[in-house]
């Protein structure tokens, strides 16, 4: 840790309650991760066994669906700038509700990719609307109390994993009372209602004078800033990584034990450790470590569970190294990903806080289709030729994060100056 590194991380403010409004935010994490899970784990099956896809069709409905997510998150950022978060959140559920009925009922390849493409497209409006409003709030919750907003982020971190442990169980509880896919899909729906209904009533107006539409400049802004940049290509290295979990591990599983009937498990078993260690790390690492160390130091944890799945022992079942992976891959997520969502206010404009949310996200995702497919391609490779290319790309990504700034800086909320803290209790 660099000096003003460790003199940031040593002030240590008294900690402070959630604001209701930051409630409302992580409720809303939660919510949408129960709705959307209590649905996805099943469709590829519905897919290809209900409605008789080809497997190529199936991967490619998966697909569209996550590049009409991902792929527009930039679109429902710059959209949440220009017209606050609330009419974006509240519209992204409309669709979502939409989508998840037509879903419900489609019986046709057609059909089927529209619905899908229209869920994909409403998350896309509202995660990015709603994960800027946290950022936004957690910095000023940090200004107003002194507590970290890394750790604000964890507890929306934690919320989002816990609706990710829970949707499926849901999804499960409903096929076992024989209600199938369709009633799957009508209890996310449902959720989404609620949602719909809870933040149409407590979800503040922002003043329209205060939104200027985002414009050339305003994109050239985030695209043309360095460090911003320098952000989504480290946070491309952990999404990277991040993918293994659907690719290289379920790959090593059948290898090691002839199927792939533990990876429901090894992904249980990362769900459950953020929703019980994610709020404490973090409370630990927000006192200890600045944003930078700490993002620096979750990449370097992640690519140590790469690099240790070739030199641990099978143990039982031959599952160990699979199972560190998966350990040392979810504590450097829980490290990482509130201090690089910490991070994005310092680096851009108060005004630009959408766009550049929705930025990092389509940026780091369109990066993941070009890893996901070299990744792809050395599955055949040998053991340590593919863990050891693997560890490096997590690797650059903490390189790459070492060069970002080592102290925090606040916007002033005008172009081209920010405010160095000083006055705050932040090292000048």
């Amino acid at each position: 840790m660099s000096r003003t590194d460790a003199a940031q991380a040593a002030v240590r403010p008294a900690r402070a309650p959630l604001t209701p409004y930051l409630r409302l935010l992580a409720s809303t994490q939660l919510a949408f991760n129960v709705g959307f899970y209590a649905v996805l784990p099943y469709l590829a099956t519905h897919l290809g066994s209900g409605l008789g896809m080809a497997g190529w069709l199936v991967g490619l409905v998966l697909g569209l669906r996550t590049f009409s997510q991902q792929g527009l998150f930039v679109v429902g950022g710059a959209l949440t700038d220009r017209f606050g978060p609330r009419p974006v959140v509240l519209t992204g559920c409309v669709l979502r509700v939409a989508g998840f009925g037509w879903l419900a009922f489609a019986g046709s390849t057609v059909t089927v990719v529209a619905a899908v493409l229209l869920i994909g497209f409403a998350a896309a409006l509202f995660s990015p609307a709603v994960e800027s409003e946290a950022a936004r709030e957690a910095v000023r919750h940090e200004r107003d109390t002194g507590a970290p907003r890394a750790g604000v982020l964890a507890v929306f971190s934690a919320a989002g994993q816990a609706g990710a442990f829970t949707g499926p169980l849901l999804g499960s509880l409903l096929l076992l009372l024989d209600g199938g896919f369709l009633a799957a899909c009508l209890a996310g729906a449902a959720v989404f209602v609620a949602v719909f209904a809870g933040h149409a009533r407590l979800m503040p107006h922002r003043p329209r004078a205060a939104r200027p539409a985002p414009d050339a400049r305003a994109w050239r802004e985030v695209f043309g800033n360095g460090p911003f940049l320098v952000l989504c290509l480290a946070y491309a290295g952990y999404l990277v990584a991040y993918n293994q979990l659907y690719l290289s591990l379920p790959a090593e599983v059948e290898r090691v034990t002839g199927s792939q009937a533990a990876i429901g498990w090894l992904f249980a078993l990362s769900s459950l450790l953020v929703v019980l260690v994610q709020v404490p790390l973090t409370r630990w690492s927000a006192y200890r470590l600045a944003p930078r160390t700490a993002l620096v130091t979750g990449l370097t944890v992640v690519a140590t569970g790469f690099a240790a799945v070739p030199v641990t022992p099978g143990g039982p079942g031959g599952l160990l190294p699979a199972a560190a992976l998966v350990v040392l891959l979810t504590l450097g997520q829980m490290l990482l990903v509130p201090a690089a969502r910490g991070l994005v206010p310092d680096l851009v404009d108060d005004r630009r806080l959408g766009l550049a949310t929705g930025a990092m996200s389509s940026v780091s995702g369109l990066l993941v289709l070009g890893g996901s497919a070299a990744s792809g391609a050395l599955l055949g490779a040998p053991g340590p030729v593919l863990w050891t290319a693997a560890a490096a790309v997590p690797l650059a990504g903490a390189a790459l994060a070492l060069t970002l700034p080592g102290r925090r800086v606040r916007n002033t909320g005008r172009p081209g100056r920010r405010n160095t803290g000083r006055g705050r209790g932040v090292p000048g």
